[in-house]
């Protein structure tokens, strides 16, 4: 199966300019620095995926924000000097949000908005002019997670326009295409893009979702209190999860698998992986992890077991996250098994 060469085993910058509590520029400058893209590169890992807010690099009206491509700019030779490849993801783009605590937003009108999309890809048009000429070590992300199925066919329809556009100023410059259903792994078969030598397949992999996220903050009736170990069997899962909306069950519901496990995890990947295979694409997993809350043995274990599957197959991979957002891999809570996931992270 095709690979995503130089993607292989990365981490995402997340927190440093998305997701932010404020616009502050005391934040952007020290949060993620030289240091931290040095270390990243000591660990083995070959790519890091950047998660940026259209807000750090144009401000309300649209202006372009010179000091927020300049953070781009600076990771770029920060990874050049450590050999490393960057992902260039639009985490929020001008009228769009995945965020689930932006309650109001409306997540269908970007992709019916002509105005909307215009401007969405007048932000990519000057990306691409400044890092296209990088296809060697620079990809590009159109817009991280779409939320709700039903706009699946009006996103094909802007990703055809968007690779066309970058088209214009690199020819091979990887460009990386995900799904609905906030990037899920089993809505990779309703992408549909143009032939082009240079697209991957992009995933998230939060599953089981009640082990990944038991107790988050963020999710919608999910208890504070709610803790659960893995591996287990579904059934046990099942049970579990009726404290919680049945919706946030995800996959545990949806493959005839019996017991949590790398059986599990091939199941779920498998419609993907045949498309993968029948268009000659490679798969990318953006996202994946387990949120802090979670104990750390069981955290080891469920690692050890997606690795075991994209390992197998050949999926690229960005763990969530380096740094903060519930799920970093430097801080405290991951502390006690950190060498063993680098360890594990090498053999792959």
């Amino acid at each position: 199966m095709k690979k995503f060469e130089g993607f292989q085993k990365g981490v995402n910058l997340g927190g440093w300019i998305s997701q932010f509590d404020k616009y502050d520029i005391q934040h952007f400058d020290t949060f993620i620095t030289k240091k931290d893209i040095d270390y990243i590169a000591s660990l083995g890992f070959d790519h890091v995926r950047v998660p940026v807010d259209y807000n750090v690099l144009e401000d309300e009206e649209g202006n372009i924000r010179e000091n927020g491509f300049a953070y781009l700019e600076n990771c770029l030779k920060w990874c050049k000097d450590n050999g490393l490849h960057m992902l260039i993801d639009l985490h929020e783009c001008y009228g769009y949000s995945f965020d689930p605590l932006k309650k109001d937003m409306d997540r269908a009108k970007f992709f019916y908005d002509d105005e909307l999309q215009a401007r969405f890809m007048n932000l990519w048009r000057e990306i691409a002019k400044r890092f296209g000429s990088y296809p060697e070590t620079v990809a590009f992300e159109p817009l991280n997670e779409v939320v709700l199925e039903s706009v699946a066919d009006a996103w094909n329809g802007i990703l055809a326009r968007f690779i066309s556009l970058i088209r214009e100023y690199s020819k091979n410059t990887w460009i990386v295409c995900g799904g609905v259903c906030y990037n899920s792994v089993m809505t990779v078969p309703l992408i549909k893009l143009p032939k082009d030598e240079y697209v991957v397949y992009n995933f998230h992999c939060y599953e089981p979702f009640p082990f990944t996220h038991q107790g988050a903050y963020w999710v919608e009736q999910m208890p504070s209190d709610f803790r659960i170990d893995y591996p287990a069997d579904m059934e046990t899962y099942k049970e579990r999860s009726k404290v919680i909306d049945p919706d946030l069950g995800g996959a545990i519901f949806k493959v005839p698998v019996e017991q949590l496990g790398p059986d599990f995890f091939e199941a779920i990947f498998k419609p993907a992986l045949e498309k993968s295979k029948q268009d000659d694409i490679p798969l990318y997993c953006g996202e994946y992890g387990v949120i802090d809350l979670a104990d750390n043995h069981g955290k080891i274990r469920w690692l050890r077991d997606i690795h075991t599957v994209f390992r197998k197959y050949g999926i690229g991979n960005a763990l969530w996250n380096y740094k903060e957002k519930d799920f970093g891999l430097v801080n405290e809570q991951f502390a006690d098994i950190k060498d063993e996931f680098i360890q594990m992270m090498k053999e792959c």
